[in-house]
């Protein structure tokens, strides 16, 4: 019988209470072309100054809305989008100026569920062949232990030893992102990027592949970036949490103090905006007024500005700087001074 899948193990260290990931000051910024010479017109500012730190076997969460640069952030960590300024750390070392022999080290270290199962997965291979060519790849086992340790995937994620021969397009949407969730582990991670791993699944499907994740993650000891729209989602399966509005972190405390210590009105806003789960509760729902500024043309000010119920003037002039507040954790508002 084959042993269960492990993470790998390192030997302890002095630095032991450094963060395994850190970013600093990372920036992405797209270029627009156009014209009949098709030069560079204007950039997309996707991420602008992010810097934050995951400490090992913590998981943080990435919460915003659609464009806020949340998974472009996720793909820039494991690089698999560049940063246009910034560093990354692992473990202390500096990942951006690498290589790319000397990232394929990392590369089997830090690996990602993507989005949409439906097109993540190659339509012309089947599991087997899927599995196969990242493990043989890396060298993960020899070529006698393949096929048990292919099984042995299969069966972590909760799926039967047949669904090896198959392709992607004979599984549901859920049975998919499983298989995506085999194939992230086949290289024994350690540090895993989840970026929306249930947002195009069925509602009901949703809770079955978050039970594996959170199983996986404590079983394997996993770090994780846990990217979401959704903030209940968040609170339930992160540590800490990382709020974006375009491109920019406005606020990022520990998830079991976000509904009573959360200050951005931004943060407060999406709160709000969450289903509430008792029948009886009749709050309105918080619906956000105005639209989200181009990331094209981002204001001089706070982004959140036009938007925000408690703007001020200096919002609109000033852009505000992350730092802890009154409130004991690290904010990035004018109208919490």
């Amino acid at each position: 019988m084959t042993q269960p899948v492990t993470s790998p193990t390192t030997a302890p260290t002095n630095a032991e209470a450094a963060p395994f990931l850190e970013a600093r000051n990372i920036v992405k910024k797209f270029p627009v072309r156009g014209g009949v010479l098709n030069r560079v017109t204007a950039h997309v500012h996707a991420v602008s100054d992010v810097s934050f730190s995951i400490n090992k076997g913590e998981t943080l969460g990435i919460v915003g809305e659609s464009g806020c640069g949340k998974s472009t952030l996720g793909k820039m960590i494991i690089r698999l989008l560049e940063p246009t300024g910034g560093s990354i750390y692992v473990e202390g070392q500096d990942i951006t100026r690498l290589g790319h022999h000397d990232m394929m080290p990392i590369r089997r270290r830090m690996q990602i569920i993507f989005q949409d199962p439906y097109s993540s997965l190659n339509p012309r291979l089947t599991v087997r062949q899927l599995l196969k060519e990242a493990i043989a790849f890396h060298g993960i086992v020899s070529k006698d232990g393949m096929e048990d340790y292919i099984d042995e995937l299969i069966a972590t994620v909760g799926m039967r030893p047949e669904a090896k021969d198959k392709f992607p397009h004979e599984f549901s949407g859920g049975q998919r992102q499983r298989l995506g969730i085999a194939r992230a582990l086949a290289l024994k991670p350690e540090f895993i990027v989840a970026d929306e791993p249930v947002s195009a699944l069925d509602v009901s499907i949703q809770a079955q592949v978050l039970n594996l994740m959170m199983d996986l993650k404590e079983r394997l000891g996993l770090t994780m970036m846990f990217i979401s729209h959704d903030l209940k989602v968040v609170e339930h399966f992160c540590d800490r949490v990382l709020v974006m509005y375009l491109g920019k972190v406005v606020e990022t405390l520990p998830c079991d103090r976000l509904r009573t210590d959360a200050q951005h009105p931004y943060t407060r806003a999406l709160l709000g905006a969450n289903p509430i789960d008792d029948p009886d509760d009749r709050r309105p729902l918080t619906v956000l007024t105005g639209d989200v500024p181009s990331p094209l043309n981002p204001p001089p000010g706070c982004a959140f500005a036009s938007r925000c119920p408690e703007v001020k003037d200096r919002c609109r002039e000033l852009i505000p700087v992350l730092e802890r507040k009154s409130a004991g954790h690290p904010l990035a508002c004018w109208a919490r001074e």
